[in-house]
């Protein structure tokens, strides 16, 4: 979606093939480019840089790793924002370890290998769709509470260039500000992910006609944009298996008022 940890189609701009196709995981020399294009866009990229400082400015200055290039294992995703987080599950890890720790009997070696780092965690990126029914089913039931932790990932393997992953960026940063300037629940409420949606595919470019082009997209010149828009928003927000069945109802409904709303921008950054 954008909220990348719904699904495994990109929400992100790519060429038709990349959208359709699962490719080989990133190699070494694809993280180290990925993650050379994002410190460009940290330096030298103006909107990236704004987005950034507004999100600081509104008072949700981004944590430590909060933008990272990832090995997807091929997934057709070319980044996201948004980590999948089980609240229930982290409370009940949280009091395993306290029991653990104020068990008088462990010795000093054992509560000394219980405390190592735990391995990294794989990126959402590469759950499955069985993985991700089953956990919003568990919502559902109550048997799990999801939340997501702020966090941008960009898939190295379909990132293409600079500009490409600079599009990536600005697609989730502007999620990123939605979720700072409002109470919203885009894990349930298909409304509210509908309209960050239409939001994050209007802002960032991902519809100028240069991207639509290589997607093979551009049917006709007038009005290609909005098309465009809600063709994107329609897939991003199907992908969440609580929005699936009315994907297109929710992004209708949305479209006017959300396709209007340029915050931060003062205007559409294409409009000069």
């Amino acid at each position: 979606m954008g909220f990348r940890a719904t699904s495994s189609r990109s929400s992100t701009s790519t060429t038709a093939a990349a959208e359709t196709a699962t490719l080989p995981g990133a190699t070494d020399a694809q993280i180290t480019n990925c993650d050379g294009y994002v410190s460009s866009a940290l330096t030298s990229n103006t909107t990236i840089q704004f987005l950034l400082q507004r999100l600081e400015s509104m008072g949700c200055t981004p944590p430590a790793g909060f933008i990272t290039c990832q090995n997807c294992e091929g997934k057709p995703v070319s980044g996201g924002f948004g980590m999948l987080h089980d609240d229930k599950e982290e409370k009940e890890q949280q009091k395993q370890l306290s029991t653990h720790f104020n068990d008088s009997s462990q010795t000093a070696a054992a509560i000394a290998a219980s405390s190592t780092s735990p391995p990294k965690r794989r990126p959402d990126c590469t759950r499955s769709a069985a993985d991700i029914l089953d956990k919003f089913q568990k919502d559902k039931d109550g048997t799990a509470h999801l939340s997501l932790k702020p966090e941008i990932y960009l898939c190295a393997e379909h990132v293409t260039g600079p500009k490409h992953a600079h599009t990536i960026l600005a697609h989730e940063l502007i999620h990123a500000i939605d979720l700072c300037r409002s109470t919203m629940d885009p894990l349930r409420n298909c409304m509210q992910l509908a309209c960050t949606e239409i939001r994050a595919e209007n802002l960032s470019g991902e519809c100028n006609m240069s991207w639509e082009l290589l997607r093979a997209k551009l049917d006709s010149y007038m009005g290609h944009g909005q098309q465009c828009v809600r063709r994107r928003a329609i897939d991003s927000v199907a992908a969440n298996p609580n929005c699936t069945d009315k994907a297109s109802l929710y992004v209708d409904a949305a479209m006017e008022r959300c396709y209007a709303d340029t915050f931060p921008f003062e205007r559409h950054p294409n409009q000069r």
